[in-house]
């Protein structure tokens, strides 16, 4: 019985071989070393929409909102309780996003907005990521003079509105197809 169990004893004690482990992770590590993506990555603090139970009517007087609409033609900037307060055409094909930024600017500058931190990006469903982004970097960031630089001679930044609400954009109502489609219905 003791013979038993040295011949099975004998045969576990067995030595590993990890040398093919060790020639796939040699050639692994440094293949997915170079493949990683090595690139700044910058997050951006978002106010998603709350749900229909968490809004609680307490104010009487609505307070200011400011609201970017990215549509296909052109970038609107409204107020929420007052309207549009200026329409930006694209030009050629592209948003006009520095009269976005000098805009934004002198609405800063206006008292009732001069402490706001907040607007709202409103986006139709086709809006491109990339558009998407240089509106937030437009509404979220101004570049001071050009003697403002730091140590290494990058550009200092100022803030605008860095507090960035997102949704969907209302339907077009300017536009006179729409108009006439929903006439129709």
């Amino acid at each position: 019985m003791f013979n038993r169990r040295s011949k099975k004893m004998k045969e576990m004690n067995a030595e590993l071989n990890i040398t093919a482990f060790m020639n796939l992770m040699v050639v692994l590590v440094p293949f997915l070393l170079m493949t990683a993506v090595f690139s700044q990555v910058s997050i951006l603090n978002l106010n998603l929409p709350a749900g229909a139970s968490e809004i609680v009517e307490t104010e009487e007087k609505p307070p200011k909102a400011l609201e970017v609409i990215i549509r296909k033609s052109r970038l609107d900037v409204l107020e929420r309780n007052s309207g549009l307060l200026k329409s930006i055409p694209n030009l050629e094909d592209q948003y006009n996003f520095v009269e976005l930024n000098q805009f934004l600017q002198q609405v800063k500058a206006h008292p009732e907005f001069n402490t706001d931190t907040g607007i709202t990006l409103l986006m139709e469903m086709d809006t491109t990521y990339d558009a998407l982004i240089q509106t937030m970097d437009a509404v979220r960031l101004v570049e001071l003079d050009k003697k403002d630089q730091d140590d290494e001679g990058n550009t200092i930044h100022g803030e605008l509105f860095p507090n960035i609400s997102m949704g969907d954009a209302p339907p077009d109502t300017s536009n006179s197809k729409a108009i006439k489609s929903g006439a129709k219905k």
